[in-house]
């Protein structure tokens, strides 16, 4: 696997969080087991003392999936009532977004003032990587000043990364029409997933971890999805089409 290199993380004090929650298997968890490990994670990892939530778009409308803390849900919910906000924003465009100070927000002044008021300092969200059913975000509450950091950016990324398959798949779930069909592929899709990440461990001597953000990578550099870069290195060897 010529050219091809893990992720590069400095953030060593964090590295067995990860590698605890990349040994997750898919297919024995459910949506809201993953969620909650990927949301207490945050909390935990992440500094300025911050909570977690996970929104997705289903038919247009948000709803929050997943968090850690209940001002994590009331904020989620704020930005729904007002019809805007960042973690729709980031959820809608596909790029991450960033409130420096709550207490000066330009974009979003009544949610910024009211953030501010309930205790949140700033705030980022990180949309989920591109999936076939579902958009969304994964949004941080900071109560402090911290979140617009390069190294917070790049946990939160990774914690996106995880959060999409299992939301995904509750689509894929829930979906009334063909449902048993559906249920059957959600769980194709996971041990593929849980397979190429077995075969990237043995063959190259990497962490979970570091396989799972591997394949997630390449999902996002390649705009395939991640169940699609999975099967085809369990069928091919090859991450990426020649």
């Amino acid at each position: 696997m010529q050219g091809v290199t893990p992720p590069d993380d400095d953030a060593l004090a964090v590295q067995p969080a990860f590698d605890e929650l990349a040994r997750l298997s898919f297919a024995e968890h459910s949506l809201e087991s993953v969620l909650r490990t990927v949301t207490e994670l945050a909390t935990r990892i992440l500094p300025g003392r911050p909570v977690a939530s996970v929104t997705i778009l289903g038919d247009g409308r948000p709803s929050t999936v997943a968090a850690s803390g209940e001002l994590a849900v009331e904020l989620d919910e704020l930005q729904y009532r007002l019809g805007t906000g960042p973690c729709l924003d980031a959820a809608t465009t596909g790029r991450p977004t960033v409130v420096t100070d709550t207490r000066s927000e330009p974009r979003w002044p009544a949610f910024g003032a009211e953030a501010a008021a309930r205790g949140c300092g700033s705030t980022l969200s990180y949309p989920l990587p591109v999936q076939e059913l579902v958009s969304g975000s994964m949004n941080v509450y900071a109560r402090d000043f911290p979140v617009a950091d390069d190294r917070t950016r790049s946990l939160v990324s990774r914690l996106a990364a995880y959060a999409v398959g299992p939301v995904s798949n509750m689509y894929l779930y829930e979906t009334a029409a063909e449902r048993a069909e559906h249920l059957q592929a959600a769980l194709e899709h996971r041990a593929a997933i849980d397979q190429a990440k077995g075969i990237l461990m043995e063959r190259h001597k990497l962490t979970a971890d570091q396989a799972f953000q591997l394949l997630a990578r390449v999902s996002m550099e390649s705009n395939t999805k991640l169940r699609d870069v999975a099967a085809r290195f369990v069928l091919t060897g090859q991450l990426r089409p020649d």
